[in-house]
């Protein structure tokens, strides 16, 4: 079966849900899902043992904490890449933040840890 071929709009698509922190599938290739995420306050610590993570965010400020104390700043249109292994938090600043990630299929949005916000179940919209 072939696949079709076809653009997204990605501003759409995030407004086919509302729920935060909660990824959402728009695609696949090599192995990887493009996801799309709301997010707004505060999310668990985590790492990636095995895996890089790119977040793009597309609108409003991510800020991404480190173990060693940093803050980086990820600005609509700016990406961020952090290196599998490496303990992070994402949040904001209270506003809603509109985020697209890339990940192998296989990757929890939690990492290791489990957590309320864990979400082993993501839907293709």
């Amino acid at each position: 079966m072939e696949k079709k071929i076809e653009s997204i709009n990605i501003m759409q698509k995030f407004s086919l849900f509302e729920k935060q922190w909660t990824p959402h599938i728009i695609g696949e290739l090599n192995g990887q899902y493009v996801k799309l995420c709301k997010l707004k306050d505060d999310f668990v610590w985590h790492s990636h043992e095995n895996e890089d993570e790119l977040f793009m965010v597309f609108k409003g400020t991510l800020l991404m904490d480190f173990r060693d104390g940093r803050t980086v700043e990820v600005k609509e249109g700016e990406i961020l890449i952090v290196p599998k292994g490496v303990e992070h938090r994402p949040h904001t600043n209270g506003e809603l933040v509109f985020n697209l990630l890339f990940e192998p299929k296989e990757t929890l949005h939690t990492g290791h840890v489990e957590s309320e916000k864990t979400v082993k179940q993501l839907d293709w919209i």
